[in-house]
């Protein structure tokens, strides 16, 4: 069954999120504070699809349970609910292993389309993992991306991704020095129908150069299209 994890110290809106999610078919696991979702993580052991995650929680907040889980699993869906005043949280989030955010007050729909959009994603993922699944392996360079282990390695060595992050990665691999703007990259990562922002894609690009870049500053690879977007360059 589908499992999402609600990580909300405020009852009402805990209680929200939790009665739309099991309406649309969810397993829905609550938790009050930071420590307890970690805990009922653990206590699954990780048998958990996608995590909601206030960043204002006592014990421990959202960004550092965000770090602790993203840690523990590369495939985990996670969503930050965040006020409109929190604008840097969201990037922080992100840049700590968010897969997206959601904005308080939010709608049913909002909500569902969120969840079922990363839900979708994760369990892409597992199935690219598949051994059975074909290995169409592609080479770049220093850099091989392996679409069934969903791994890139940079010189041999393997690179932590995420889903979201691999997702970009495999876009540019398939267009090498194409410019791809950034409501394609939306489109074809988050999908046609995502509620948020096109920043969502800059600070996923940010976080990649961290990871894939000699000189994160000074991008060789994944480089900008001033006006446009970003391209791949071999």
């Amino acid at each position: 069954m589908k499992t999402v994890l609600v990580a909300e110290d405020e009852v009402s809106i805990r209680d929200f999120i939790v009665i739309n999610l099991q309406r649309s078919g969810y397993e829905v696991l609550e938790a009050g504070d930071g420590l307890e979702a970690l805990h009922i993580y653990d206590e699954r052991n990780g048998d958990i699809d996608v995590a909601l995650l206030d960043i204002m929680m006592p014990q421990m907040d959202g960004l550092e349970l965000c770090k602790q889980l993203r840690a523990r699993s590369p495939l985990l869906g996670i969503i930050m609910l965040t006020a409109r005043t929190q604008e840097m949280d969201k990037v922080t989030g992100l840049l700590v292993g968010a897969d997206d955010y959601v904005t308080k007050p939010f709608s049913p729909s909002e909500l569902m389309a969120r969840v079922d959009a990363i839900y979708r994603r994760v369990e892409m993922s597992k199935a690219s993992s598949d051994p059975k699944a074909q290995d169409d392996t592609i080479t770049l360079g220093e850099f091989v991306l392996n679409p069934r282990n969903r791994t890139l390695t940079k010189r041999g060595n393997f690179i932590d991704l995420t889903q979201v992050e691999f997702q970009i990665i495999e876009c540019f691999f398939q267009n090498p020095g194409a410019a791809l703007d950034r409501t394609d990259i939306l489109n074809r990562v988050w999908g046609s129908s995502y509620f948020g922002e096109e920043k969502i894609v800059d600070v996923n690009i940010r976080r990649l150069r961290m990871k894939i870049e000699d000189e994160p500053s000074n991008p060789k690879h994944l480089v900008t299209i001033w006006g446009l977007g970003y391209k791949w360059v071999v």
